[in-house]
């Protein structure tokens, strides 16, 4: 018995889900799965990424194995890492997304990595203020690349499951294709009246690459941190805690003596990331 057989069960993945139909790789094969029907009884939802107990001959999905973690927008499961697709023009470089982005990782105990497309579209001066931001985030400890840096992105890629995200039009699919010809996946236009790009990826789907695994999803423009608390907010801003507070739960905003808002009148917190965060717990930066 391997370690992928349970029980007259085999061990298999969900690569890609199409309408009831769930592709399950198994050593080398994909196996087209439906879900037992107490699936849907007990609103179990299946995602790309799962690990699943499944009949290799009846094609029957019997179990969703634990998750590492779970996504909603996009739908998918069980990622080590997150190649955060970030576009200087068309889309514009926003520090609101990036951060956005940032806290969903950090919440979900995903790494995330900071990859910039489209600097050729930028001014010397600009690309350098950009730069100079972005330091700050490499002093977090954050990677941050570019879309020509291949190599890197495939040495990152060795034994992990990573998901390609970011702004719609910033360049995923483009960077994909780059990475793999042979995936071949539509690459749209941006539109020049939004400044925003067109949805091309219309199903999320898991490829084997460099001994790992990568995932494309469908882009979005907006991401909702509301269903997320403030605390979990706060936690995914992995500079607080090196300033720890007086108070054990300092929300860093209207507590007196607050050691973070020190730290940004010092310019030792990036302010911008400070804003970002009240605006995302809701807070107004103009009653701090």
């Amino acid at each position: 018995m391997t370690n992928n057989i349970h029980g007259g069960f085999m061990k298999g993945q969900i690569v890609k889900i199409s309408s009831d139909l769930h592709f399950v790789s198994f050593e080398n094969q994909i196996y087209p799965c439906k879900c037992r029907g107490v699936f849907r009884k007990e609103h179990i939802l299946p995602v790309v990424g799962d690990y699943v107990l499944f009949h290799k001959d009846q094609k029957i999905i019997e179990e969703i194995l634990p998750r590492k973690n779970v996504f909603q927008r996009p739908k998918v499961s069980n990622i080590d890492q997150a190649f955060l697709i970030t576009s200087l023009k068309l889309p514009d470089f926003s520090y609101n997304l990036l951060d956005k982005f940032i806290s969903l990782m950090e919440i979900h105990h995903v790494e995330p990595i900071i990859c910039i497309t489209k600097s050729d579209l930028v001014d010397s001066d600009t690309l350098k203020m950009i730069q100079e931001g972005l330091s700050y985030y490499e002093k977090l400890g954050y990677k941050v690349l570019y879309n020509t840096e291949l190599d890197s992105i495939k040495e990152l890629c060795k034994n992990k499951t990573s998901v390609f995200t970011g702004q719609t039009g910033a360049g995923k699919s483009t960077l994909l294709n780059r990475l793999n010809p042979e995936w071949n996946l539509e690459v749209g236009d941006v539109s020049l009246a939004l400044g925003r790009g067109k949805h091309t990826t219309r199903v999320v789907e898991l490829f084997e690459f460099c001994g790992g695994k990568v995932m494309d999803t469908p882009g979005f423009s907006s991401l909702d941190l509301g269903e997320y608390s403030k605390e979990e907010i706060r936690d995914s801003f992995k500079e607080f805690s090196m300033y720890p507070c007086l108070y054990k739960d300092c929300m860093h905003t209207k507590e007196a003596e607050c050691v973070v808002k020190r730290e940004v009148l010092e310019n030792h917190i990036l302010e911008s990331r400070y804003l970002n965060y009240l605006s995302f717990i809701g807070e107004d930066s103009n009653e701090n």
